[in-house]
């Protein structure tokens, strides 16, 4: 999948990048769980039959191999309700299971709770936590609802996010005049161009994806670029209420060449204005996410 990247994030890939250094090991302990905890344990029946030899599978798509997979199968666990809230991971289950470490299974723990999936807590052990603590603007979540049993309301909040985020980062931006940014914006459009009439959907999605996160990224708000990374997600997510990025065409393009026009002469209006209809041009989306009043 194309790059779409960090939390609406705090989310960020923050918690995937971290392994857990050796004093952090130890808040995952490897003994056996305390035998009222392992009531109601979860059964790994459902999990994916291949991830027991993980060592065999190429890595995985957080890209830290045996970790990574086994945070990708853990969460989509959690995320999809395989194992829901307050259920127990028991450490050396889990490594039965899956047939990995101790070291990787309690940094993939690790992981999870730093997206707020799961907690540990002494003579109590690790569990599920309940989704109002999940932290949903995590793009390992966003991904992982959006292709499972959640994706239609994944799929409706991310337009409905991104509805509110890019046409005021699209105004902000216009009085940023930085010649370089938006030229580069502009070889963005060149290149979606040159993709769709090749056919290349691949091409146009990370150029695609690159001119929205610089968008946002030159709109001179540090709170609206740290949230360019729900845009990333959002565009790698597809389905759901179409935008104008998620079918690429003639018009889709004609959008992105009017907002580059507009960044040029500094019409924050217009840069707005062209975005909302970049991301109105279905009408599924128009009734998901009216239009605001006009006051």
């Amino acid at each position: 999948m194309s790059t779409l990247a960090h939390t609406m994030m705090t989310a960020a890939r923050s918690a995937d990048s971290g392994l857990a250094s050796p004093g952090e090991l130890d808040r995952y302990p490897y003994a056996e769980a305390p035998a009222v905890d392992r009531v109601g344990a979860p059964a790994w029946d459902g999990a994916d039959p291949e991830l027991g030899r993980v060592g065999r599978r190429a890595a995985g798509s957080r890209g830290r191999g045996l970790h990574g997979q086994l945070v990708q199968q853990l969460g989509q666990m959690i995320v999809s309700g395989d194992l829901g809230a307050d259920r127990p991971l028991v450490p050396e289950e889990i490594g039965q299971r899956f047939e990995v470490s101790r070291t990787v299974v309690r940094e993939s723990l690790r992981v999870l709770e730093a997206k707020g999936l799961v907690s540990a807590r002494p003579n109590v052990g690790t569990r599920v936590r309940p989704v109002s603590d999940w932290n949903l603007l995590d793009p390992d979540i966003i991904e992982w609802r959006a292709f499972g049993p959640q994706r239609d309301d994944q799929r409706r909040e991310l337009s409905e996010l991104r509805w509110t985020i890019e046409p005021l980062a699209a105004r902000l931006a216009a009085g940023h005049g930085r010649e370089d940014v938006q030229q580069r914006l502009v070889d963005m459009v060149e290149i979606m161009g040159h993709a769709m009439a090749q056919g290349d959907a691949l091409t146009f999605s990370r150029a695609d994806s690159e001119f929205h996160s610089l968008l946002i990224q030159i709109a001179g708000n540090r709170m609206l670029e740290h949230l360019s990374g729900i845009v990333s997600a959002a565009l790698q997510v597809s389905g759901g209420p179409v935008t104008g990025c998620d079918r690429p065409n003639e018009t889709s393009l004609a959008h992105h060449s009017r907002i580059c026009d507009a960044l040029a002469t500094g019409d924050g209006a217009a840069a707005e204005a062209a975005m909302r209809q970049l991301l109105t041009v279905h009408p599924e989306v128009e009734r998901v996410v009216p239009a605001p009043r006009e006051h």
